[in-house]
């Protein structure tokens, strides 16, 4: 018995590290250890409360869009949401995967490719609803703008970045003419709600990255006044600020949802018993909130809100100690883009916000907005990687600045 126990132990100790280990030096053992498991847990029950909101708005989504000559089950955009998640999560894995450097590199090129489809867009693109946002045809549609704002957000932040190392270097105006060339190409489709979101994330990287308190006035004068042109000469702004603030014209879709949200109560109706969603233009995207707050409640719509702001939280706390320039204001504005969305998103459907046609992030229905999220947060967690062991070894130095 005891001789047969020293070759085991041998045996076990030439042999390969247990899979997932401290020892197993594989790509997946480092991503496992140095991934942020608390943000993926995060997002993970995100994904779920997702689907089971998408199988609650699916039959109501099912009813609208069905017509004499096509008829959709009452589950059809439940099965595509999961065939979009089939493709989503393992681009988020992936994306996680990355090394820093190479996730950058990548974002770099991959934002220059999607800045010449979004130009190509307006002239080129699909017409829905009286707006050209998609480029493609059939199954490969896809909407530039959404997969653009992750990609954005990193090359802004590899931009203002670079002023650390040389604050010669007009980063600044740069920035802020590829910002004006994305936004007019929005404006152009037109897209008015993604236009404030890129506008609002340059002003976030811009602030993140230390810029003068005089500045920012400055800024904050100027957004004044491009709001006030935009409702001059936009016609699409001005329509969309009257219906908000004096209730003019087709108040319907805003009207509709938040009825359809305090129609459950703080408890709900329960799941598939809503009768309010039916009547809700866009259930399954735009206003799915709303079917949430019908058929789970109140209760619902505060847990999925608080789930949103304990993602945030939980980035900007990992940050806090974070002195690459560059990581820091990737992560953040990866965060406060991921965040803004839902707060724009859900300020709508209780009529805090004029519409805007944007998504809530991994509940809604959608593609190009799917992917292009798991995207985004698989970056959030490349940059948030860290090697837990990496400060406690004893070979690693901390020079004194002050010698």
């Amino acid at each position: 018995m005891k001789m047969d126990a020293v070759p085991r132990r041998g045996r076990f100790r030439r042999g390969k590290p247990p899979r997932l280990g401290r020892a197993d030096r594989s790509a997946l053992g480092r991503w496992f250890w140095e991934i942020d498991l608390v943000l993926l847990a995060l997002v993970t029950v995100l994904i779920g409360i997702g689907l089971i909101a998408v199988a609650a708005a699916s039959p109501a989504a099912g009813v609208r869009y069905s017509d004499g000559a096509v008829q959709f089950p009452p589950l059809y955009y439940f099965y595509k949401q999961v065939m979009w998640l089939g493709i989503g999560i393992p681009v988020m894995f992936v994306t996680s995967m990355f090394p820093k450097p190479m996730a950058r590199r990548l974002c770099l090129v991959g934002a220059a490719v999607f800045v010449l489809l979004l130009v190509l867009t307006p002239v080129l693109g699909h017409q829905v609803n009286g707006a050209r946002r998609w480029i493609g045809t059939g199954a490969a549609q896809l909407q530039p703008s959404e997969f653009l704002k992750p990609l954005y957000v990193v090359a802004m932040a590899w931009l203002f970045s670079l002023k650390q190392h040389d604050r010669s270097l007009p980063v600044v105006p740069i920035s802020l003419v590829v910002t004006g060339l994305i936004a007019a190409c929005l404006m152009k489709q037109p897209d008015f709600g993604q236009t404030v979101m890129f506008l609002l994330l340059w002003t976030a990287l811009l602030t993140l990255s230390g810029a003068p308190m005089k500045g920012l006035a400055i800024l904050a004068g100027s957004g004044v006044a491009v709001v006030v042109l935009a409702y001059l000469f936009y016609p699409v702004a001005h329509l969309r600020i009257d219906n908000f603030l004096f209730q003019t014209g087709d108040t319907y879709q805003v009207d509709s949802a938040r009825r359809t949200l305090l129609h459950g109560g703080f408890f709900g109706t329960g799941p598939g018993a809503g009768t309010m969603k039916f009547k809700l233009p866009e259930p399954h995207t735009d206003y799915i909130f709303s079917v949430i707050g019908e058929e789970f409640g109140l209760i619902a719509c505060i847990a999925i809100a608080a789930l949103y702001a304990a993602i945030m939280v939980r980035v900007f706390v990992k940050l806090l100690d974070e002195e690459d320039q560059f990581i820091l204001l990737a992560a953040a504005g990866l965060a406060t883009q991921f965040g803004a969305q839902a707060i724009i998103n859900m300020a709508v459907n209780v009529q805090l916000a004029p519409s805007k046609g944007m998504t809530l992030p991994f509940i809604s229905y959608g593609g190009s907005s799917m992917i292009a999220l798991s995207m985004g947060f698989g970056l959030l967690l490349a940059f948030t990687r860290r090697n837990p062991y990496l400060t406690r070894s004893p070979y690693v130095v901390t020079w004194n600045k002050a010698r």
